[in-house]
């Protein structure tokens, strides 16, 4: 069944992989049915996880390969990466900046407030779904790194990192007073995204190829940003930081050996 997947179109494989962190993100929001309250010890050590996890693959699987094209291509390295790296954090700031602006004229209500959280977590899937379909469309130029199974395991690694975010919305949205099957349908559709923009992701990279170094760094910065703006952050709320922060090297480090194992 695994070999026949790896002989799809990229396309068709990203749409998979980002189907598959969909499926994450339901079933962390899943917890709702079953916990009123999930433990913050567990939810911050899967977001330090997480975090290392997003590190390792933003070098190895994106910002890596995107180095190795732009040479290829004949292009302006450093000017080429670092633009398009800043480019993807930027988006995420701009994002961020507006969503701010749009709660403090809101009023303070239930509504309100769970339309910002779903609405931020939205905005941050979409680089995430992105990466996954660049990833993906990137394995056919032949780059070092740019392999099959570095894609596949970016998406695992993103998939993981959707656990606890699926569970962030559900369980507050559940605490709010909301029945569980509405927290529940909810809280998975803050994923849907990703698969659409998994497949836009692939598409631009198959068509524009001269755009792929950039883009591969644009998904790079827009998932540093997601990391240090929010994941780091928000594990680091835990009463035992420094365990949090060995959480975050031990992602790093599975992600890590993932990518120069199978890559």
């Amino acid at each position: 069944m695994s070999n026949f997947i790896f002989t799809l179109n990229p396309i068709i494989q990203a749409l998979i992989a980002t189907i598959f962190t969909w499926g994450v993100t339901a079933l962390g929001a899943s917890l709702v049915f079953m916990f009123k309250k999930v433990h913050k010890n567990l939810l911050d050590a899967m977001l330090g996880i997480s975090a290392g996890v997003m590190i390792a693959a933003s070098f190895w699987s994106l910002l890596s390969p995107s180095i190795t094209m732009a040479s290829n291509l004949k292009m302006n390295v450093m000017l080429v990466v670092s633009l398009g790296f800043l480019s993807g954090g930027l988006l995420l700031f701009v994002s961020d900046i507006i969503i701010d602006k749009l709660g403090k004229k809101s009023l303070i209500s239930t509504n309100k407030r769970i339309l910002m959280l779903v609405s931020s977590i939205i905005i941050h899937n979409v680089p995430e779904g992105l990466a996954i379909g660049v990833a993906f469309g990137s394995t056919l130029y032949g780059l070092d790194g740019a392999t099959l199974m570095s894609a596949w395991t970016l998406a695992v690694g993103i998939g993981i990192q959707n656990f606890p975010e699926g569970t962030a919305v559900s369980v507050p949205l559940r605490r709010e007073g909301m029945s569980r099957k509405k927290s529940f349908f909810i809280g998975q559709l803050s994923g849907i995204v990703e698969p659409i923009a998994g497949v836009l992701g692939a598409i631009l990279v198959l068509k524009m190829r001269i755009m792929l170094p950039f883009l591969l760094a644009f998904a790079a910065g827009a998932m540093i940003y997601v990391v240090i703006e929010e994941l780091i952050p928000e594990s680091q709320t835990n009463e035992n930081k420094n365990l949090m922060a060995m959480a975050t090297l031990v992602g790093f480090v599975i992600m890590m050996v993932l990518d120069v194992l199978l890559g």
